[in-house]
Formats: structure tokens, sequence, C-alpha cells
């Protein structure tokens, strides 16, 4: 199989796969889902359950995201394999894996609503599963953002906008082996992922406009 050759067609495909997920992922975490998760157990789950259209339109959105990262994880391996197959596969196989997690914690959060009526701290639990189901999911993004870090700084990325990248995988995995093994420090290290909004939204554009990689 030949690699495809860095057309800006290609580049500009990986940058509009990228700002979907940027979207997609900040509106169904933050501006969907967020206002209903916050509180004690009976506040969410009586939020959730008085707010379902929204919760559900949450969902898609995660989907939307889902696919488009499924489809960005292949492309970028055929955009950069020429500059090192190895780590290209590598970058791949870790954000194809953080997308199996994120779907399965997807089922979990998908069941909330089911169990609202008869179960509702088992529905809280259930979202509760998928923050965490999204958090290891994190661990392998974190190893794929310095991956691709790392290709992408063969290539003509910016330099800066390549150690970003790389500054937001750090974050990533500091983040989410924080919630796993120290939850309170976990809460007071959440602005810092401010680096990885900046970080990925720097590359999106620079897919988008220069067509470029």
């Amino acid at each position: 199989m030949q690699a495809i050759a860095l057309s800006p067609v290609h580049v500009r495909t990986a940058g509009a796969l990228y700002l979907v997920i940027i979207l997609c992922g900040l509106t169904a975490e933050i501006a969907l889902r967020g206002p209903l998760l916050a509180g004690s157990p009976p506040e969410i789950a009586g939020a959730i359950g008085a707010n379902l259209p929204q919760f559900r339109l949450s969902l898609l959105a995660d989907v939307i995201m889902l696919l488009a990262d499924i489809a960005l994880a292949l492309l970028f391996f055929a955009l950069l394999r020429n500059r090192s197959e190895a780590l290209a596969r590598a970058a791949m196989v870790f954000r194809l894996g953080q997308a199996v997690l994120i779907g399965a914690s997807l089922i979990a959060l998908a069941s909330a609503p089911a169990l609202l009526a008869d179960q509702p701290r088992m529905a809280v639990h259930m979202t509760e599963m998928h923050a965490l189901g999204y958090d290891i999911g994190l661990i392998l993004f974190g190893v794929n953002s310095l991956i691709m870090a790392r290709l992408l700084s063969l290539g003509a990325t910016p330099r800066i906008v390549a150690l970003g990248i790389a500054a937001a995988g750090i974050v990533y995995l500091t983040g989410s082996l924080l919630r796993l093994t120290a939850p309170l420090l976990s809460e007071a290290f959440q602005p810092a992922y401010l680096v990885c909004i900046l970080a990925e939204s720097a590359l999106c554009l620079w897919l988008l406009i220069t067509g470029r990689v």
C-alpha cells in the first residue's frame, strides 16, 4: 500500500475532522452534559430526568466526535507514515484504542436514563463510569499526542504547535493518572486542560488554513 501524497485536500480534511472533534467534544462535555452533572447524586439524577433531550443530544455529539476521531486516526496514519511508519502506526493504534474506550463508556452513559425511575443512584454511577472510562481513554490519547508531536516536528508544522501537542499529551497523561490515583489533586489540575484546548485548536487551524502538515 502506497502512502497518500501530502495534498492540501487531505490535510484540510484532517483539519476539518479535528474541528468536528473539538466542537462536538466541548459541546457534549461542557455545554450540554456538564450543567446536568453538577451537585449531589440526587440533584444529578433530577437534572438528567428533567432534561432528557439535552442529555441525549450530548450522546449524539459524542457519537459524531467518535466517528470523526476514528476517521482522523486513519487519515493521520496515511499522511504521516512516510515520515516513520512505525511511529505513525503506533499513533493510530493509541488513538483508535482511545476511541474504543470512549465508545464503551458511552454505553454506560446511554444506560443512565433507563435507570432513573427505579435506580437513580445507579444512573448517576453510570455517568461516573463514563467519566472514568473517558479518562482512561485520555491516557492512550496522551501517548498518541506525544508520538504525534514527534511526527509533526519532522514536517512543515511550526515547532511551537508540535511542542504544544507534546505539552497537551503530558497534561492528558497527568490529569488522567491523577484522577485514578489522587482524585483530590485532580480537581486542582483541571485548569491545565486549557493547554490541550489551545494546542489542539492551533493544530486544527494550521491544517485548515495552510493545507500542510
